[in-house]
Formats: C-alpha cells, structure tokens, sequence
C-alpha cells in the first residue's frame, strides 16, 4: 500500500509542529519555506526539506507537486503568499489543498480559490475545546508515548450491526476499544457481545502504526 504524501508550506510553529506529527506518523513530507535556516532546522525529521517560493509555479511544478496526496498552506500571516500558493495548488490540480487563514476575510477568499479546507488553529481550538466541554465529548487524540496513543474514531461501514466480538478488531487491527460513544451515551470497556452501529465513535488505544494503518483503510 502506497504510503500518503503530505507537502506543508510555511514552517512557522503551526507548520513546523504539522510537518513533523505528520512524519512522525509514518507520511512521507515534504517541508517548504524561503528560510534556508527553517528548512535546515527540520531537515532531519521530514522526508525531503526544501527551501523554495511557493508562490512561483515554475518551482512548484519542479517540486512534482502534483504527485503529493495533500497539500497544506500553513503561511497564514503572509495572507497573498497564501492566497498565490493555494490559487496554483489548486491549479496544478492537488488532489487536496489546506489552507491556513488568519483573518475572516483571508479565509473567504481562500474559499473563492476552492480550498479543500480552511483552518484557523487557536479560533478552531477554542471552538473544539468549548464544544467539548459543553458535549461532555471524549478526547479526539492523546499520544500515549512515542509507540502509543488512544485516538477516537469513527467505525468502518462494514464494522456496522456487528458485534465488537464478531468483528474480532483485536486481533484483525491490533488495537482494543475501551469506549463506545453513542449520541449521549458513552459506554467504557464495552462487552464483547456490543453491537456497534452507523454512528458510534470509538476510543482505542494502540501502537501508532497500527492507528495509522486503520486510518488509511478509514480513508481509502
């Protein structure tokens, strides 16, 4: 199975921290800013590290942008750096492009591009952490240690009206479910005999690679 191919332009904090989770994670990523200096800082973390302009679409065309999966424009204080980069992502035809936004202006233009999705980190974040906290949600993603981590997901459309037991995830994923979120209702340790249905969330805790394998079927 071919591994996903992440490009993240812009290695400020958000896009530093971005590009090496994603590495870490096991994804081929490519790291691109004009600071030879950023672009050296993360050179040992990332797949390939490149200092380039991702405004010109000469440079990215030599880059073989069109070969990467997603494309993240993280430079969301320099709005017309971003706003060029996601125009000629979007031209060269990236099967997916995320643009950072600074601004409520800078996001609907990047709307008018046809960014696949914006982010605004600390508005998103506190938005998240105030749903959650009103929803009573469990946790999306904690990292348990380097090799471990409990992540909530949503289940497999074939894992529907079958018992955890039945399913035999353990074994099949090399991941356990140690909560079922219904709605409402959330059930931890769930027994074997537990039927899981269209819209449940589940807590598992597993090896990252086996997280990360389970996300790419998710996805396929």
């Amino acid at each position: 199975m071919r591994v996903k191919q992440f490009v993240v332009f812009g290695l400020g904090r958000f896009g530093t921290s971005l590009a090496m989770t994603l590495a870490e994670a096991g994804y081929e990523v490519m790291a691109v800013d004009q600071s030879e200096e950023k672009v050296q800082d993360i050179s040992t973390f990332v797949t390939h590290a490149v200092q380039a302009d991702a405004t010109d679409l000469d440079t990215l065309k030599a880059l073989g942008i069109r070969n990467f999966d997603v494309a993240i424009v993280a430079m969301g204080k320099d709005m017309q750096s971003s706003i060029m980069a996601t125009l000629l992502l979007k031209e060269l035809e990236v099967p997916y492009v995320v643009a950072k936004a600074s601004t409520d202006t800078h996001k609907k233009v990047l709307e008018k591009l046809g960014a696949d999705r914006i982010i605004s980190p600390e508005q998103d974040m506190g938005k998240r952490l105030a749903n959650n906290l009103i929803a009573g949600n469990i946790i999306d993603y904690i990292q348990l240690s380097h090799d471990y981590s409990i992540m909530e997901i949503s289940i497999l459309p074939e894992w529907r009206d079958h018992s955890i037991m039945e399913l035999d995830i353990r074994a099949k994923y090399g991941i356990n479910i140690i909560a079922v979120e219904r709605g409402t209702e959330i059930y931890v340790t769930p027994k074997p005999e537990c039927i899981l249905k269209e819209n449940d969330l589940l807590v598992i805790v597993g090896n990252n690679k086996s997280i990360q394998e389970l996300d790419r079927i998710k996805n396929e």
